[in-house]
């Protein structure tokens, strides 16, 4: 794609240039000038080539918007594959393109995982309706949107959970994150009847433990939910 609408813009700039040394020639050679003023058959022959000049200049434009079109069309169905549609970060298919990089290979020794599972949901679909459900689910994608500030991956797993992995990851960085959506969180439930709950669970420099991001990611997945199994025997 780059490359054509480079190729593209040389046609057009090449173009443009030949027009423009054409129209200087004619205009600083009175004699040429007045040659084609006087005679018919150099007239046609030029008319002739500027109807070819414009017509190139019209079949660039054309290739110029359907290119946009073309690359507008491949956004959105990019957008229909790799994100969620409800709430704009990545589905759980891109979570599954992301982990595959990774498939096979040692662990980064400087990445780190959070798996957050909303598990109130059940509870505002009851309140407030399967609209106030998807609500909640946009509200807390934001929410980790926001307390990431983009400096991570975030994917929703399926369902009511989400997982976040940090590239260059260090303890102070996954506690200011979930300190994010704590804040974030409690400000949401503030003004709605019913709050937003959650588990999370963190996972990194796990030591021999763990090989593979998938290994990390599970452990992460595990502990959110001990986490959730906790808070329900309150």
């Amino acid at each position: 794609m780059k490359r054509f609408d480079v190729f593209k813009t040389i046609q057009l700039v090449f173009l443009g240039g030949l027009t423009l040394a054409a129209l200087y020639t004619v205009l600083r050679d009175p004699v040429l000038y007045a040659r084609i003023a006087e005679d018919p058959h150099v007239r046609r022959l030029c008319l002739i080539l500027w109807l070819l000049l414009g017509v190139s200049f019209v079949s660039l434009f054309y290739d110029f918007s359907s290119y946009a079109d073309m690359k507008r069309e491949n956004t959105e169905l990019d957008n229909a594959i790799y994100s969620d549609a409800l709430t704009g970060i990545a589905n759980r298919y891109s979570v599954d393109v992301y982990l595959g990089q990774y498939l096979h290979k040692p662990l980064p020794p400087d990445m780190g995982c959070i798996t957050l599972d909303l598990h109130s949901l059940q509870e505002i679909n009851a309140a407030s309706g399967h609209a106030g459900g998807d609500e909640a689910i946009q509200a807390f994608a934001e929410i980790l949107q926001k307390a990431a500030s983009g400096v991570c991956f975030i994917g929703r797993n399926g369902g009511a959970k989400f997982l976040v992995i940090f590239r260059e990851c260090t303890e102070r960085r996954l506690e200011r994150f979930l300190d994010g959506v704590r804040e974030g969180t409690e400000a949401w439930n503030a003004s709605h009847p019913v709050p937003l709950r959650y588990s999370s669970g963190k996972a990194f420099e796990e030591g021999e433990k763990v090989h593979t991001l998938t290994e990390l990611v599970a452990l992460s997945d595990r502990r959110a939910f001990r986490e959730r199994l906790t808070e329900e025997k309150r």
